[in-house]
């Protein structure tokens, strides 16, 4: 026999969407040249990590069999584990299956119950779904706002045992960065705990693609740093990067490190090369002087200002931004339209990913066409 209709409620859910114009769909194929994904440097779409992977000696095993804490631990997971501190200047660090893990793993599990939580309004959805598990208070701040967060900081800082301040160096959807020299020096001023998630600078800032809180020497402000490895670095996973006491703590006590399958050996062996690519491979130089021709050319009001590999063109409504992607798509130009609720309505944008493997002929034309 059939089983009950699918619920009424949530297919007037799916409906209301498609009448909005903003229901989500999945793709397989896309148009030829790359403005959209995160994959900064070209490690992974132009064959520079499978290169890499052919050096390697992986053994016959191709499932890790269970989490780590069971079955799923290896030396080759100790030993990148050291090679990620080593690298982002930090006494320890500890892997994580995705970002999207490390963010929930990391927040819902270490403010406590009488601390408190001061987050960027625009912080990713894995951030915020930590904090919502969390037993600590929350109270967001206006975006990149310092003295909104001073305000705040002053007036609960005696209500609470810990305050932590949650921000993101390059910001996912805008792709500006936070004033990260200023909070650093305002979390030591108050004492308070600053976590950085470096998903989108990790490969485009620092030393080497090593971030934006090493460009700017606030490392060693940082009680934790979230490394993302599905953007530039071409592959899969992340690390939590802190002090040896915070890994720890998340080994003892973060659910989405504790009760999950540990990655096989393929990942870490694509992770660290990922870390050689960086080290070895010059394109982070090629990605930079893009991001200049490009800001050259396209400027003004409704263009947000941007450092970083993601910029922006706010085009208000989602049908009309949604003609913008149509239209770049008919010319061969991958873009995507970011419509609300995903942003605010009224903020819906073209959001537009520079590589270093786009030419400046590829730019002209998409600056043509949305310019």
């Amino acid at each position: 026999m059939p089983g009950p209709a699918f619920p009424k409620n949530l297919a007037a859910l799916i409906a209301q969407r498609r009448e909005k114009g903003f229901l989500r769909e999945l793709k397989h194929s896309f148009p030829a040249v790359d403005f959209s994904s995160n994959d900064y440097l070209g490690f992974s779409s132009k064959g520079l990590l499978a290169e890499q992977l052919k050096l390697a000696a992986p053994s016959l095993k191709t499932g890790s069999t269970g989490s780590r804490l069971i079955s799923g631990n290896s030396a080759l997971y100790e030993e990148l584990e050291r090679e990620v501190a080593l690298f982002h200047h930090a006494p320890a660090a500890l892997l994580y299956n995705s970002g999207y893990d490390a963010n929930l793993g990391l927040l819902s599990c270490v403010p406590q119950k009488n601390d408190l939580i001061l987050s960027d309004e625009l912080i990713h959805a894995s951030l915020i779904d930590g904090i919502r598990l969390s037993h600590a208070t929350n109270y967001k701040f206006r975006h990149n706002d310092l003295q909104a967060l001073k305000e705040l900081v002053t007036r609960h800082r005696d209500k609470y045992e810990h305050i932590y301040v949650v921000v993101e160096s390059v910001y996912s959807m805008d792709g500006d960065s936070a004033p990260l020299l200023e909070i650093a020096e305002l979390c030591r001023n108050y004492q308070l705990y600053l976590i950085v998630d470096e998903a989108h600078a990790i490969g485009v800032f620092g030393k080497q693609g090593r971030g934006l809180c090493e460009e700017l020497h606030i490392e060693k402000d940082c009680f934790a740093r979230i490394y993302t490895y599905g953007k530039a670095m071409g592959c899969h996973g992340a690390a939590i990067a802190g002090s040896a006491d915070l890994k720890h703590f998340l080994i003892n006590f973060s659910r989405s490190f504790i009760y999950t399958t540990a990655m096989p050996e393929h990942n870490l062996l694509a992770i660290k090369a990922a870390y050689r690519l960086l080290v070895t491979n010059s394109r982070i130089g090629a990605l930079n002087a893009n991001i200049d021709y490009f800001n050259a050319r396209l400027s003004g009001p409704s263009v947000i200002k941007s450092r970083s590999a993601i910029h922006c063109k706010l085009i208000t409504g989602n049908q009309q931004v949604q003609a913008v992607e149509d239209d770049c798509a008919l010319n061969g130009l991958f873009v995507k339209a970011i419509k609300s609720p995903t942003v605010k309505e009224g903020r819906e944008r073209v959001r537009i990913c520079l590589h270093a493997f786009n030419t400046k002929e590829q730019i002209d034309h998409l600056v043509k066409l949305i310019g």
